[in-house]
C-alpha cells in the first residue's frame, strides 16, 4: 500500500464529531460543561489529528498514530481541551521575585479592609452618582476628592483610569495646540513603550525641550518662554536615575517662573506616595503632599504603585484647573468605575493614620517589612522543603536584594532573605518553568544558575503552595 492509500485509510479511521460528540454525551466528566465547550474541543481534536494525517512530513507508520485514533485515546485529548477552555485566563499567583510592585503580576495588592468594601459595592447599588442629601444626578468624583484633597493638602482632585490618562487629559486642556517646556532629561518612557513626547503629540500639546539629558537649569525653561508657551511641565524620573555630574530644577523653583509669567505649572509624579519613605530607612521620595506645598497648579500620578491602591490616575491641584479639566470630553472616556472608586476611597482613608496605613496596605507593609522577619520567613520555608527528605534537593539561605518595582525608587535596593533552590539533574530554568506552570503558578527569579524565592513578598500562607510545587517536580521529574 503507497503512502497516499495509507494516508486515506487513517482517514476513514478518523471518527466522526458526531461520533465522539455520543460518547462525550455519556462521559460523566463533561457534565458541567456547556455543550458549545465541548463540541468545539471535539472539532479541534479531529482537525488537528486530521492535519497530522495529511501532514507530508508527518511518519504515518507508528503505532502512536493508531492508537490516537482510538476513541478512548481522543476522549483524554478532548478532555484536556475542554479543561484548558474552562481554565481562567486571570489567575492569582505566588510572587517569589522580590519585586513589590511588580508590573507584570498586577502591581500593588489591594488591602483587605479595601476588598471587603470593594466586594460590598459591587453586589449592591450604590449612590455612584447619586446626591443622597438632594436626591439629585451627582459626581462619581464626590466619594474621593474630600478624602485625597484632605490629605494631599490639594484644592481639588479628581481621579481617572491611570496616570498616563491624567497626563493625557491634563495635557489636552491646559496646553492643547500650544507649547510645553519640558527638561530633555525627564522625557521618560514608562511600561509598554509609551513616551512622555507620544502621549503630548496625542494630546494636541506641542513638546518643547530644554537643557541636556543630565543638566537642565532654571534659565533653560524661562529662555525657551515665548507667546505660544501654554504650560511649565516637569516630571519626577521615578523609573530611572541620572547620576554624576547633573543639575535639575526643583519644582518650588519652577511654580515661582510659572508665577512670574503667569503659566500653569503641573508635574508628573509617576508613582506618588504619601508616605516619607526615608522615615523608613529607605531612600527619600518627593511626597505628593510636598509636591502640593509648593503651590503647582496640577500633580498626577498612579494610584497602584507606591500609594497601594488600584489601578487609577490621580489629578490634585488648584480648583480653577480641575474645574476646567472635569468638564473636558475626555474626561468621561478615562472615567474609573465603582469599583475603582470603593477601594480607592478606603485605601485613601487609611493614609488619615500613617501607622495604620503602613500596617494594612499590602505595598507599604512589603516594603517596610524588617529584615528580622524576612529572615524568620525565609527559615520556616527551609525547614519545610528539608522536611521533603529528597537527596537530590538542595536548599540554601541566601542574602539578596528585593526591589519597589513599578518604575519606583530605581536605585533602592532592599536588603532581603531568599531561599536558592537547586536540584540535581534539572536546570535552574527548567525549575522556574515547573514551579511557572504549577497551580497555582509560582514566580521567582534565577540568578548564578539557582531558582530564588524572596521571602519579602510571599506571605507565610503561601509556603505551603511552594513546597507543594517543589515536592510535585521532585516526584515526577522533568
Amino acid at each position: 500500500m503507497g503512502v497516499d492509500e495509507k494516508r486515506k485509510a487513517l482517514l476513514k479511521k478518523l471518527p466522526s464529531v458526531d461520533h465522539i460528540l455520543i460518547n462525550a454525551n455519556k462521559d460523566r466528566r463533561f457534565d458541567e460543561t456547556p455543550k458549545t465547550v465541548v463540541v468545539a474541543a471535539i472539532r479541534s481534536a479531529v482537525e488537528d489529528l486530521r492535519k497530522i494525517i495529511l501532514d507530508s512530513n508527518q511518519d504515518i507508520q507508528g503505532k502512536n498514530l493508531l492508537d490516537s485514533l482510538k476513541d478512548k485515546k481522543i476522549m483524554e485529548n478532548v478532555k484536556q481541551r475542554v479543561d484548558a477552555a474552562m481554565a481562567l485566563n486571570l489567575l492569582p499567583v505566588v510572587n517569589g521575585t522580590g519585586v513589590v510592585v511588580h508590573t507584570n503580576l498586577g502591581r500593588s495588592l489591594v488591602a483587605d479592609v479595601a476588598l471587603e468594601h470593594l466586594s460590598e459595592i459591587s453586589q449592591h447599588y450604590s449612590n455612584l452618582e447619586f446626591d443622597i442629601g438632594t436626591g439629585k444626578r451627582g459626581s462619581r468624583y464626590s466619594c474621593v476628592e474630600d478624602i485625597l484633597c484632605e490629605i494631599s493638602g490639594a484644592q481639588s482632585a479628581m481621579v481617572v483610569n491611570n496616570n498616563a490618562a491624567a497626563v493625557l487629559l491634563c495635557l489636552d486642556t491646559i496646553a492643547k495646540d500650544r507649547e510645553v517646556v519640558v527638561s530633555r532629561g525627564e522625557l521618560v518612557e514608562i511600561g509598554g513603550s509609551f513616551r512622555i513626547p507620544d502621549v503630548m503629540a496625542k494630546s494636541g500639546g506641542i513638546l518643547k525641550e530644554v537643557g541636556a539629558t543630565n543638566r537642565t537649569h532654571l534659565h533653560d525653561y524661562e529662555s525657551a518662554i515665548e507667546n505660544s508657551t501654554g504650560l511649565l511641565l516637569k516630571v519626577h524620573t521615578s523609573n530611572y536615575s541620572v547620576v554624576g555630574f547633573t543639575a535639575q530644577v526643583l519644582l518650588k523653583e519652577l511654580v515661582e517662573l510659572g508665577e512670574r509669567y503667569h503659566l500653569p505649572v503641573m508635574e508628573d509624579l509617576g508613582s506618588g506616595t504619601f508616605i516619607d519613605f526615608s522615615k523608613y530607612g529607605m531612600i527619600k521620595e518627593p511626597t505628593v503632599q510636598e509636591s502640593i506645598a509648593t503651590g503647582v497648579d496640577v500633580v498626577t500620578f498612579s494610584g497602584d504603585k507606591l500609594l497601594g491602591g488600584p489601578q487609577a490616575g490621580i489629578i490634585l491641584g488648584k480648583k480653577s484647573i480641575l474645574d476646567k479639566i472635569k468638564k473636558n470630553p475626555l474626561t468621561r472616556a478615562l472615567r474609573i468605575d465603582k469599583m475603582t472608586l470603593a477601594a480607592l476611597e478606603i485605601t485613601m482613608r487609611l493614609y488619615r493614620d500613617e501607622k495604620k496605613a503602613v500596617k494594612s496596605i499590602p505595598t507599604l507593609c512589603m516594603l517596610t517589612t524588617p529584615f528580622n522577619i524576612i529572615e524568620k520567613r525565609a527559615q520556616k520555608l527551609k525547614r519545610s522543603l528539608k522536611k521533603l527528605d529528597n537527596p537530590s534537593l538542595n536548599v540554601e539561605l541566601l542574602n539578596l536584594s528585593s526591589r519597589a518595582g513599578g518604575g519606583s525608587l530605581p536605585l533602592m535596593d532592599l536588603p532581603s532573605k531568599c531561599i536558592g533552590i537547586k536540584v540535581a539533574g534539572i536546570s535552574a530554568n527548567q525549575i522556574e518553568r515547573s514551579m511557572r506552570n504549577n497551580s497555582p503558578p509560582v514566580i521567582g527569579r534565577i540568578e548564578e544558575d539557582i531558582f530564588i524565592m524572596d521571602l519579602r513578598t510571599i506571605p507565610d500562607d503561601q509556603l505551603s503552595v511552594i513546597k507543594d510545587a517543589l515536592q510535585a517536580i521532585l516526584e515526577r521529574g522533568l
